[in-house]
Parts: C-alpha cells; sequence; structure tokens
C-alpha cells in the first residue's frame, strides 16, 4: 500500500519549480509532461525530468510522471527515453485520457519490454485519468485493465470539456453548481471510488484550481473523503498540507476505530460471537471499516506499524 494523500503536480519544464516541488513534504510529486508544457517544449521538458529524477532527493514522496496523451507523437517517446535513463527510479506512470482498457496495456507491456531490456527489478506502477466521457463510461474495465494499474484518478476539467457541462475553473465551485439540485459530479466521482475498490486500487481526486480559495478547497477536500477518494491533486505547494490534513481519519474517528478493533480483539480471544462497545452492536462489516481507519492512520505515520508496535 502507498500513502497518497497529497498529489503535488509541477510542470516538467521549469528545473527550478520541480526542485521546489521535491522539497514541499507531498505524498506524491507528479512531473507533468502534458498539459503544463507547451508542444515547442516537449522535448526540453524531458531532459528536465530525467535530471530531476536523477539528482534529487525527493524525500518519502513518491516519484511520479504524467506522459503525453497516447493519441499524440510523444508519449512512446516519453516512456522510452525516461525509463530507460532513470526508471530505476520512477515509481508510477500516470496516463491522461484513459478511453479503454486497451491505453493501459500498452503502456503496460511498453514498460514491461522497457524494464527487461534495462534490467529494472522494480515493476514501475500505472494510474490512470479519468477524464473523459469515454474513460467515466468504462471506468469499470479500465480498473481490471492491468496487475499494474495502481489508481484511478479524476480529471474534473477534461471530463467537464468532454461532457460538455460548463465550468468555470477547474475543480471548484460556480453558478452551475448552485443550478443543480444535487452535486453535479457525483455519478463520475462514484463510480471511479466504486471502480477503485472493487479491483484494490487507490482513487485519487483531481485539483482544486483556486489556489487563493482555502475554504473552498477545504469544502473540496472533504466532499472527497466523504466519498471514498485516498487524496487528492495540488497544483500548488500551499495546498499539500492542508489536503495532507483532510484525508486522515479525525482524531475522534481514529479513537472509535481503535476501541472496536481492540474490543473486537478481546471478543475473540474470549470466544465471543458478537461485541458491543458503549451500546453499539458491532458487526464484521463495522469492523471492516474501522480497520481500514487504524490501516490509514498507520500509513499517514498517526499510528506506529504493526512492526513496530509488535503482534496484535
Amino acid at each position: 500500500m502507498r500513502l497518497e494523500r497529497s498529489v503535488l503536480l509541477v510542470p516538467g519544464s521549469s528545473s527550478k519549480m520541480i526542485a521546489k516541488a521535491a522539497a514541499a513534504g507531498a505524498d506524491a510529486v507528479c512531473i507533468d509532461l502534458e498539459d503544463a508544457v507547451a508542444l515547442t517544449e516537449k522535448e526540453a521538458a524531458r531532459a528536465n525530468v530525467r535530471s530531476a529524477f536523477a539528482d534529487l532527493d525527493f524525500g518519502r514522496s513518491l516519484r511520479m510522471l504524467r506522459i503525453n496523451g497516447l493519441d499524440t507523437p510523444f508519449a512512446y517517446r516519453d516512456l522510452v527515453e525516461i525509463v530507460e535513463d532513470v526508471g530505476d527510479r520512477v515509481d508510477l506512470i500516470v496516463v491522461p485520457k484513459v478511453d479503454t482498457p486497451a491505453d493501459v496495456e500498452f503502456v503496460d507491456r511498453l514498460l514491461t519490454q522497457i524494464e527487461q531490456h534495462r534490467g529494472i527489478e522494480h515493476p514501475i506502477g500505472v494510474e490512470a485519468l479519468i477524464e473523459t466521457a469515454a474513460g467515466g463510461m468504462n471506468v469499470r474495465e479500465i480498473a481490471a485493465s492491468s496487475g499494474r494499474l495502481e489508481a484511478l484518478v479524476y480529471g474534473s476539467g477534461d471530463y467537464a470539456a468532454s461532457m460538455q457541462m460548463p465550468m468555470n475553473a477547474i475543480g471548484e465551485f460556480d453558478d452551475n453548481d448552485a443550478l443543480y439540485p444535487g452535486h453535479r459530479w457525483h455519478h463520475v466521482m462514484h463510480v471511479i471510488v466504486g471502480a477503485a475498490r472493487a479491483h484494490g486500487k487507490r482513487a485519487i481526486d483531481g485539483p482544486f484550481g483556486g489556489v487563493r480559495d482555502p475554504d473552498g478547497l477545504h469544502r473540496a477536500c472533504q466532499i472527497g473523503r466523504a466519498m471514498g477518494f485516498d487524496g487528492k491533486w495540488c497544483i500548488h505547494p500551499a495546498q499539500v498540507d492542508p489536503v495532507n490534513a483532510t484525508f486522515v481519519p479525525s482524531t475522534r474517528e481514529l479513537e472509535w476505530a481503535q476501541t472496536v478493533v481492540a474490543a473486537y480483539d478481546v471478543a475473540v480471544e474470549e470466544g465471543k460471537g458478537a461485541v458491543s462497545v458503549d451500546g453499539t452492536m458491532i458487526d464484521v462489516a463495522s469492523l471492516r471499516m474501522c480497520q481500514t481507519v487504524v490501516e490509514r492512520a498507520r500509513l499517514a505515520g498517526l499510528l506506529p506499524t504493526a512492526t513496530e508496535s509488535g503482534p496484535s
């Protein structure tokens, strides 16, 4: 399992910005070769990415690369040039605008060949951006497409454009949201989380464009977490800490979860088939939810790991 509360996106065309991102404390740093890089800078940006992965200390942050779309002349060169050179320093490849399982399968096969050719021992993970109407319709099949696939990511801006649904700014709330009797993006977000969970993947919410709107960011994070997402993309280092603080169990949630797990362990030792905590009967589904809360807290460093705390 990987901790991915915050994913800080940074343009591959700026070595200075990449260096700042590497030190920002995000759970993951995603160097972008797609939307954040002009067409005339694509090849030069690859050199920046190779240098960054080779030379920079990313600390505990996962090292990610968003390649160009598979319908462009850049994507295969992004993979070949960068992974052949510094693939042993890359944790995850983000594939944009994934429409069908074949998109993930193509990247999987190419990565497998490069890893075999270069002797890269650890398999590089893949994350699929669901940001088109086709991707939204095929998300269940995409989630099942490859063992290399680790996460599904919701790309709200391109999804809105693909669906021809008005959106004033990426991930923000506007008059269109007020007009709609409910959450306009509930369906696609819920399907992404459901498909991810059905296949043991992470689900990551897309970015919030309002870098000067902390209240809006907090609301967006709360909605994402309430819907089951593991984390959220960030477009500015100032967003990292509030995002990290949101996508963890609250003190109250964690205390309750620990109480339930401990009470259930005692009941098992005593041979009891049912357990009650503070007057509430706990079933297996409740136990699983609480175990998930405890595990997330451990990943975030809020609790010692099972190894550190000894046998449970």
